[in-house]
């Protein structure tokens, strides 16, 4: 398996401090307008991909669903994580290239 360069960039932004994780966390940079990226695991429940679908919508934040919450806790150096905004706009850019061109591949 070769290493994942989208979880690879959510490290590096974890070390950096752009990355808000948790639920609440999430939620909390979408309202307050910090968040460039929101990440929902793809196997958190359909209601909080809804929640946070419903909300990034009404913000105007790009989200997607990718990996598992595993994965995602793992990368950013935490527990398991269902949810994580990315606070920092280059990051954001990079991490949402690398899942647009993941999805191409």
């Amino acid at each position: 398996m070769k290493p994942d360069k989208v979880l690879s960039m959510l490290g590096l932004a974890a070390k950096a401090g752009a990355i808000a994780s948790g639920e609440f966390s999430t939620e909390k940079s979408v309202k307050e307008g910090k968040a460039f990226l929101v990440i929902v695991a793809g196997d958190a429940s359909e209601n909080t991909k809804k929640h946070f679908r419903d909300m990034t919508t009404f913000y105007e934040v790009p989200m997607y669903v990718y990996s598992e919450k595993e994965m995602i806790g793992h990368a950013i150096g935490k527990e398991f994580r269902a949810s994580l905004a990315v606070n920092n706009e280059s990051f954001a850019k990079n991490i949402e290239d690398k899942i647009k061109s993941k999805t191409t591949e």
